[in-house]
């Protein structure tokens, strides 16, 4: 090309160098700090789940990113609800209901690649610690990842703490040993002095904490914000399940037969015990978490790294006369997540998202190349930067082959299996105590919630 003069020569040369440093600047890729809990529901302070909560550190994320009050899991189960987020694929598509189903062994996922697996692909240096996955590792996945041993596996086996009979696993209370010895806070501990290091390219570091999964154990001093005669128990409808159907009663009736069900909880006085040691146990999350972000904020990282949080699945205590996940109701599917970084204003979306969203996000935000399986999430970009914005998608959640819930931002309806079906409008009945399914008025909303049921429901084995 001819110029005409050396002014635009000049012009040319300055675009030239712009564009050169608008490209640099794409190209340079946030850390991202990947935090999952097992088990925790909304009873943290900046979701208002229980007027008790303390978790103080969690809070402060939520005022430093976007706090979603309405994302939900994908299901309602440990295993199928982390192998859905890290695949970016549905339970229904990838056959994925149960506790033992290993990821690599699912016919639908032979090929697809996860999160993590992804971020190494992409030339991220890709480290870890805790639970991520539901069982071992694949430490193929990541350049440093390993796991450690808790002291807690050691005292269920021991000695119970409440009055429940032959509670093992699902025991509960404070328990007198050293902080050192929880596998959350060597996990904390271990993430803080990375953040010290200098890598040379950028990191997804993933720590998964297990608490407040059960045992619900915790060092002693954590109870103290607790003591169990001012402990406020959740508010329950005693009717509460005379309008559900028998399918729902059916998925959720097995929790009855364990130690830990309601009975056991009434009979033996153990209601506010319980809620007290899950409220200690997710404060003592809480502070292993702070342990993480106070590191983060006195690193060289603390500008450039994306922190994401989130949660499993919910846990019942009581509501619904329940102990436990299992359910399809909002205790079980609603979970933290918060997304945080330079490039995102405090703020709250009350969007309804999913756990299946942050593949697509992650891609999105770090310039991932695209795995190889369909991500059937969609990306949150658009509401971490306007979290108002139009968003025409649910949050589907899914126990087993062709039991769904549809949540939106008003709605939650229930398809099961065998045809049963649960309606709540969450504008007037946020504790879903009024299934409106044979109400005639709502015939043309159940119509268009069913739209949204996944067509593809691949076949499995039982969530139980």
């Amino acid at each position: 090309m001819k110029l005409a003069g050396g002014t635009t020569l000049l012009v040319l040369l300055a675009f030239c160098f712009a564009y050169s440093q608008v490209q640099a600047e794409e190209v340079e890729r946030p850390n991202v700090l990947f935090i999952a809990i097992d088990d925790l529901n909304d009873w943290i302070g900046c979701l208002d789940g229980h007027s008790q909560a303390k978790t103080p550190n969690i809070d402060r994320l939520a005022k430093s990113g976007v706090l979603f009050t309405n994302a939900h899991c994908q299901a309602p189960i440990c295993n199928p609800s982390r192998v859905s987020l890290l695949t970016g694929v549905r339970p229904s598509t990838s056959g994925v209901y149960a506790l033992n189903q290993p990821l690599r062994k699912a016919p639908a996922l032979k090929s697809a690649t996860t999160i993590p697996a992804q971020f190494k692909a992409s030339g991220y240096y890709v480290l870890g610690r805790g639970k991520i996955y539901h069982g071992k590792p694949y430490l193929d996945e990541w350049d440093n990842f390993k796991t450690s041993p808790d002291a807690r596996n050691n005292q269920f086996r021991v000695k119970p703490v409440s009055r429940l009979p032959k509670i093992r696993v699902r025991d509960f209370g404070p328990i007198d040993l050293p902080e050192e010895q929880f596998r959350d806070v060597i996990n904390a501990r271990w993430a803080s002095k990375e953040l010290k290091r200098n890598f040379d390219k950028p990191f997804f570091m993933a720590v998964g904490f297990r608490l407040p999964h059960v045992p619900l154990y915790a060092p002693s001093r954590f109870f103290l914000n607790y003591p169990k005669d001012q402990v406020n128990i959740p508010v329950i409808k005693e009717d509460d399940l005379a309008d559900l159907p028998p399918a729902a009663k059916k998925i959720t009736g097995y929790m009855d037969s364990t130690p830990l069900n309601h009975r056991s909880i009434l009979t033996t006085n153990s209601w506010q015990d319980a809620v007290a040691a899950y409220l200690a146990c997710t404060e003592f999350v809480d502070y292993c978490i702070g342990l993480i972000l106070n590191s983060l904020s006195q690193s060289q990282y603390a500008k450039k790294t994306l922190v994401v949080l989130w949660s499993d699945h919910g846990w019942h205590l009581g509501e619904k006369k329940l102990w436990a996940k299992r359910s399809l109701w909002e205790e079980s599917t609603r979970v933290p997540l918060i997304i945080s970084g330079p490039r995102f204003a405090s703020n709250r979306c009350e969007r309804p998202v999913q756990l299946l969203d942050l593949y697509p996000t992650l891609v999105e935000l770090c310039s991932l190349a695209k795995p190889p399986q369909k991500l059937e999430g969609n990306s949150l970009l658009p509401l971490l930067l306007q979290p108002t914005t139009f968003w025409p998608y649910p949050a589907i959640t899914t126990f087993n082959c062709n039991d769904h819930s549809v949540r939106t931002d008003r709605w939650r309806y229930t398809s099961y299996a065998n045809g049963d079906e649960e309606l709540y409008d969450h504008s007037s009945d946020s504790n879903e105590w009024n299934n409106l399914i044979h109400d005639s008025n709502y015939r043309s909303v159940i119509a268009e919630l069913k739209a949204h049921l996944p067509t593809v429901n691949v076949s499995g084995s039982d969530s139980r």
